[in-house]
């Protein structure tokens, strides 16, 4: 069996039709359907329903589909370990990255990392807390840095940093800001965060009735949104940081309302030693 009667089969497949499967692969219409029929003899079954307007996949065609989807990927796979192992990798690093810790350090801390073990491959995909835990159960990563604890019985869950949650202002340039008039004459920009959001707005509610609250979903949006003036929030101080020291934002002391911590978790299915070394560089850097 040739790997290109499979690629020819499920590009057919995908788009149903063997002349724009030919123009996708850049072979004649002819030889698709020699490679249709070359696979049919293989397999010793139609793989295809033709008639003068549509083409469909049978029962048997449905049905190998996507065993032929994953020799084609198993193939490919292999072409790309061997790759890596000639670009010097011996080692692969999956993360699932929570958007927020984007807005800390951790890319320093990243970098550092590569820079220290040129032989790890690391893979980074950025993926909302809520979704870490399925992610990282189902083996798409190796380690999840989420902001959610995790209670599933097959995943390992490991508090990392605790952070303090701090109101922000642009900074207008005034000597003083207190609370009150920050809150009641701004948008509270609110749910930048997955974890304390929903009590926080209650305290805030009932010590400030009349504050006007603005869901922002993203923290880089959030920032952005307070420099142009549209509102303030209580933001974790690892992600306004430089922000703070640039005197582009500044602390508004709160006295009345009780503020919350910001945590950082490690999300794991597997404690191979990939994830423990990694982890343990963490951990020298404080988010």
């Amino acid at each position: 069996m040739e790997l290109s009667w499979l690629n020819t089969f499920l590009t057919a497949a995908q788009c149903g039709n063997f002349r724009k499967a030919a123009e996708l692969l850049y072979i004649s219409q002819p030889s698709v359907t020699v490679h249709i029929k070359q696979l049919e003899n293989e397999l010793g079954v139609q793989l295809f329903e033709r008639d003068k307007k549509k083409m469909r996949l049978t029962e048997e065609g449905k049905r190998y589909f996507e065993h032929a989807k994953r020799l084609i990927e198993i193939y490919q796979s292999g072409l790309d370990d061997l790759q890596s192992f000639k670009q010097g990798y011996t080692t692969k690093l999956s993360l699932a990255i929570s958007p927020l810790l984007v807005d800390t350090i951790l890319p320093f801390v990243l970098k550092t990392y590569l820079n220290k073990n040129p032989q790890v491959e690391v893979s980074v995909k950025i993926v909302e807390s809520t979704d870490i835990e399925a992610t990282v159960l189902n083996e798409e990563v190796d380690l999840g840095l989420s902001c959610l604890n995790t209670v599933h019985s097959d995943l390992v869950c490991e508090q990392l940093y605790s952070h303090k949650v701090i109101l922000v202002t642009s900074n207008d340039g005034l000597d003083f800001v207190d609370e009150e008039a920050v809150l009641t004459s701004n948008f509270l920009l609110t749910h930048n965060h997955h974890a304390y959001w929903d009590n926080l707005c209650r305290l805030v509610k009932r010590n400030y009735p009349s504050a006007k609250m603005m869901k922002v979903s993203q923290v880089h949006i959030t920032k952005k949104f307070i420099m142009e003036g549209l509102g303030v929030s209580f933001l974790p101080l690892c992600t306004v940081r430089k922000e703070l020291l640039e005197g582009r934002m500044i602390e508004v002391p709160c006295n009345t309302i009780e503020l919350p911590q910001a945590n950082t978790y490690a999300v794991m299915k597997f404690q191979h030693t990939k994830q423990r070394k990694f982890l343990e560089f963490l951990l020298n850097y404080q988010l």
